[in-house]
């Protein structure tokens, strides 16, 4: 009975510190504004804690305090900053967890992730740029307004290859730390 319960505990306690620690690093992606990818990538890593364990619970109610707390410590005016991280970069590593969980083929996984990928892209497009690059009157602006799907689609399939393969690799670290800390 004794271990079961430390297992809850430390379950509630790796989800509030991976909470607290996503929250700070999306704090200050979102103040800054230079820094918004870095807090959205760590912010993700600080997520793959509770899944290190195989507490997804935990791991989706951090995901969910982190996007309340983080809005509502400051970035409140900022809220659609948080919305790539909210689609996308906050799940991820949930998914990434669950495909390996449930043994799903790298290759349908991929696919399904890229789409999902270049979609939140599409919409950090439509709300960062109002659906519109630059100034329509220089060429090279209205080029990549035109292509921008076609742009979003090739590029952020490529990139998201990489990505995936690299946030793999840092859960295993965040696996491997977490194993450590137990012990």
């Amino acid at each position: 009975m004794s271990k079961k319960r430390n297992s809850k505990s430390f379950e509630i306690a790796l989800s509030a510190i991976s909470c607290a620690l996503a929250i700070i690093f999306l704090l200050l992606g979102t103040l800054s504004g230079i820094l918004l990818a870095t807090g959205y990538i760590m912010a993700q890593i600080c997520l793959m804690l509770p899944l290190s364990r195989g507490f997804y619970v935990g791991d989706v109610l951090a995901y969910i305090g982190t996007c309340i707390l983080t809005v509502l410590l400051g970035a409140m005016g900022q809220a659609w900053l948080l919305v790539p991280f909210a689609m996308f970069f906050g799940l991820h590593p949930l998914l990434n967890a669950l495909q390996l969980r449930f043994n799903v083929n790298r290759w349908i996984a991929y696919i399904v992730k890229a789409a999902w990928f270049d979609f939140s892209l599409w919409v950090m497009y439509v709300l960062v740029f109002g659906s519109s690059i630059g100034d329509p009157d220089i060429e090279i602006y209205r080029i990549i307004n035109d292509y921008i799907l076609l742009i979003i689609f090739v590029g952020g399939t490529v990139v998201f290859l990489a990505y995936d393969y690299i946030m793999f690799k840092f859960q295993l670290i965040v696996n491997t730390l977490v194993y450590r800390i137990k012990k």
